[in-house]
């Protein structure tokens, strides 16, 4: 059996095997509230979700929670409270995720009384979940808010867990950086550098979504809390591959679904708020329509 033979039966089975587990989701918690092709969205809470969903469905996970500081989508907790609901939605992903599977966490910053006033989040979590912590990752995004009596921030941090420590997916070369100072660099006759660029390193630079007259970004939807689609590519790439299921418990604006459709990758999508399941379904709708137009452009152009 040649290669190219190989390669299009494991495409096939892998299909076979996406379609399955949509089929599962769909059983266990009827209708999506939002769905195309390769995406499905479930308006409710995750956790009661999730709990309803088979074990070791998804490759990879990718996801922001709530950061419990009084945002206009939150129910503030004490902060007991908090780590121990966000110890059981992690505890959920974890059963969720197959053994060689990915869990990247995104959270920011809180007060903790009488011990400090921003307190990396990921700190308070990253050993309250049996999974496995490869490292921490730091997006810087540039700019943000201004302040008088501290130092402005401009990071947040991910965990990057994994279900098993010694068998994962990290796909370099799909994300290496191409701005390499001395690309053609040589020792003993050999290129120093990868051609196709190099490691990224473990701080991610990539501005924020913005917003406001004459500055907002692209991308922007009318959610509050944003994610980059750079951001999410990266991950996606590295830590899934093409026709993997991705899971986002808070799916928000709809960034993780986006970006999955981009890379041929399968997304099942929670969102509590149905106006930000709104939000994420014309998202969808305007990235499928876009991409079916450039199609139909590139069809005229070849003569098609």
């Amino acid at each position: 059996m040649s290669r190219l033979t190989i390669s299009a039966s494991m495409h096939t089975i892998s299909s076979m095997l996406t379609k399955t587990i949509f089929s599962l989701c769909r059983s266990a918690l009827g209708s999506p509230s939002y769905e195309a092709d390769g995406v499905a969205i479930f308006q409710g809470d995750c956790l009661e979700l999730m709990r309803r969903l088979p074990a070791e469905v998804v490759d990879l996970t990718v996801t922001s929670p709530p950061y419990n500081i009084g945002k206009e989508y939150e129910n503030v907790l004490s902060l007991s409270q908090y780590l121990d609901w966000c110890e059981d939605w992690i505890l959920e992903i974890h059963r969720l995720t197959k053994s060689d599977g990915a869990f990247w966490l995104n959270l920011g910053y809180l007060e903790v009384l009488g011990k400090g006033r921003a307190v990396p989040i990921p700190y308070l979590l990253w050993d309250r979940t049996p999974f496995y912590l490869i490292q921490e990752i730091v997006w810087n995004y540039g700019a943000g808010v201004a302040c008088r009596s501290v130092f402005s921030p401009r990071n947040e941090k991910f965990l990057w867990y994994v279900k098993s420590a010694t068998s994962y997916c990290f796909n370099l070369d799909d994300i290496r950086d191409p701005d390499v100072k001395y690309p053609n660099q040589k020792k003993n006759g050999k290129l120093k550098c990868n051609p196709l660029g190099k490691n990224p390193a473990d701080v991610w630079q990539f501005p924020k979504v913005t917003s406001g007259k004459d500055r907002s970004s692209d991308e922007r939807t009318p959610h509050p809390a944003q994610f980059p689609i750079a951001v999410i590519d990266r991950i996606v790439k590295c830590s899934s591959n093409k026709g993997d299921v991705i899971l986002d418990p808070f799916i928000g604006s709809g960034t993780t679904a986006e970006v999955g459709l981009r890379n041929g990758r399968k997304v099942i999508g929670f969102e509590v708020n149905p106006s930000y399941v709104e939000i994420a379904g014309r998202r969808i709708d305007s990235y499928l329509e876009r991409k079916k137009y450039a199609e139909a452009q590139a069809e005229l152009a070849l003569g098609i």
